[in-house]
């Protein structure tokens, strides 16, 4: 069954819309539910994510949830950047790619179903091994209120302050970034909240 959020997605894809609408098409051949998660096409299995389709400005990509756990028999899993430790995707810059591999996109899907229904999990990397910037460690100290608040954080949460506020490579950027991070620590949210 199709989702009227996703139908206005692919209506609207813009440079993707034959990209989109071909993996919908292979996503939707699987047993999953369609879903709108995040601003993008979602296909779940039980509740839990699977795959995500999403475009960018060079590429589109189906994004499986646990891709890092899939055996990638065909070496096309990509990890978007160092800190994705679950996620990974499958890049596409033209819609024939996407018809030589439906098979195998189909295959990939089926396996990172079976991987969720197997119950497997991501050993996630502990939030306590990512670099705390010597700026945000030095405020910890200093403000207790804000030390407690990121303390009462997820541990995805407090993951995604450390590395917004440790890419940065000028200390200005980084108190900068801190400055507009505080409140929203203090309010208990995430950076993308």
């Amino acid at each position: 069954m199709t989702h009227p959020k996703v139908d206005a997605y692919v209506e609207k894809a813009g440079k993707w819309h034959e990209e989109v609408a071909r993996l919908r098409a292979i996503a939707l051949d699987c047993p999953l539910v369609e879903d709108f998660k995040w601003g993008h096409p979602c296909y779940t299995s039980d509740g839990a994510n699977i795959v995500l389709i999403h475009g960018f400005k060079e590429y589109c990509a189906l994004l499986f949830f646990k891709g890092a756990l899939m055996t990638d028999p065909n070496g096309i899993l990509i990890q978007q950047t160092e800190n994705v430790q679950a996620g990974r995707q499958i890049r596409f810059t033209n819609s024939g790619e996407i018809a030589q591999l439906a098979p195998t996109l189909k295959a990939y899907i089926l396996e990172a179903i079976a991987v969720e229904k197997a119950g497997l999990k991501v050993d996630f990397k502990p939030t306590r091994e990512f670099a705390v910037p010597e700026e945000f460690q030095s405020r910890l100290d200093s403000d207790p209120a804000l030390k407690a608040a990121f303390d009462a954080l997820t541990p995805g949460r407090q993951r995604g302050y450390l590395l917004h506020l440790s890419s940065a490579k000028q200390a200005k950027t980084r108190l900068a970034r801190l400055e507009k991070c505080a409140p929203l620590i203090l309010a208990g949210k995430g950076l993308d909240d």
